[in-house]
């Protein structure tokens, strides 16, 4: 019987990117060759980087090679080199394109708090006790894509439109709730309906589509700065949230310090196929880039997501996250985890690289 064989593009971008991708390549071989399929690696570019080569932020040949793709691992992008207002392109403009181009429309942010990181959140351990909860975030919709002018005629004007249409909101709720249907079967709606009117159809559209298909799933629908708010008060009460583009944007940053740390999220960006795109949801952190401190363990968590939704290897997947948590509950840190206790207050702190390297020992053991 023939092995297994997929094709990865990777994407390293800016600053940080490149040492956290390398880390979850090297992992994603290790997972390989322990369950028993081949990996083939591109590597292209993307984001700053791009810019600087090509002059554009996503040169048609990256496109064209992701859409090969079985699945597509992306490590940050942006940088202050490159954050003019005025530049004629940014690094970011290239990731809502690259999102567009491969018609990736729901991002899936799960947020698992590791036992052993709970100290490493400002909220209290009580709050945090049973947090595990997915976001599922709409990304080629809203006001990130709707008609938009920069400046009026005397340069003190600007606008951006949300805009979403009845078959955009009924696929991403479509994603949320059936991934909620696999946890608790509850699923939480973000809009703001109270004042948009684009939020009044999201709750419409949201409600007949989960009352039509998916009447085994609990609904409830939840005003966006109410929702602020209960993420901090009480995140143990949420199992899956769907939230439109900019909603759901800021609402997984702060989610993101339930965990404790953005170095530890990971997230999958998902369309009609098994084709996705895989990323941490931190960003290019240039102030630290090149010296060997990033927490690669988010674009490692990515990867097993990776192996999950576009490859079918639950196995593998698994054992990365298991991994990962040997490897945390045994006190290795990051940097950016340096004060998190581990077994009898034992903690070794260990850069980019060294993190890496435990989490495949645990992988090979």
């Amino acid at each position: 019987m023939m092995r297994p064989t997929y094709r990865i593009v990777l994407l390293p971008g800016d600053g940080i990117g490149p040492e956290v991708v390398e880390e979850a390549r090297l992992t994603l071989e290790t997972v390989a060759a322990r369950f028993g399929f081949d990996l083939r690696f591109e590597t292209h570019l993307m984001g700053g980087c791009a810019i600087e080569a090509y002059g554009t932020s996503l040169p048609e040949s990256t496109l064209a090679a992701c859409r090969q793709a079985d699945a597509v691992l992306l490590g940050a992008v942006g940088g202050p080199r490159w954050d003019h207002p005025q530049a004629p392109d940014r690094p970011e403009r290239g990731l809502l394109a690259l999102r567009k181009g491969l018609n990736l429309f729901a991002n899936l942010r799960p947020v698992r708090l590791f036992p052993e990181l709970i100290g490493a959140s400002t909220l209290k351990e009580s709050v945090l006790q049973g947090v595990d909860l997915l976001v599922v975030r709409e990304l080629t919709g809203g006001i990130y894509f709707g008609p938009r002018q920069e400046a009026g005629p005397d340069g003190d004007e600007a606008y951006d439109t949300m805009v979403y249409t009845r078959s955009e909101i009924e696929r991403v709720v479509r994603v949320a709730a059936q991934a909620a249907r696999q946890r608790r079967r509850k699923l939480t709606s973000v809009d703001k309906a109270n004042v948009l009117a684009s939020s009044r159809l999201w709750r419409r559209v949201t409600g007949e589509v989960m009352a039509r298909e998916f009447p085994d799933v609990e609904l409830e629908h939840v005003l966006v700065d109410a929702m602020a708010m209960h993420l901090i008060r009480r995140p143990a009460s949420f199992d899956v949230i769907v939230a439109e583009n900019l909603f759901g944007d800021i609402l997984t940053d702060e989610a993101a310090m339930l965990a404790g740390s953005m170095g530890m999220l990971p997230s999958a960006s998902l369309g009609e196929g098994t084709l996705g795109l895989y990323e941490p949801i931190h960003g290019s952190a240039p102030d630290i880039a090149g010296k060997g401190i990033a927490n690669p363990l988010a674009t490692i968590l990515s990867a097993a997501m990776l192996l999950r939704h576009s490859l079918g290897q639950e196995e593998a997947a698994q054992a990365i996250e298991t991994a990962v948590a040997q490897a945390l509950a045994a006190g290795y840190r990051t940097p950016d985890l340096a004060g998190v206790t581990g077994p009898d207050d034992r903690v070794e702190v260990v850069g980019t690289q060294a993190m890496g390297a435990v989490v495949r020992q645990f992988l090979a053991a």
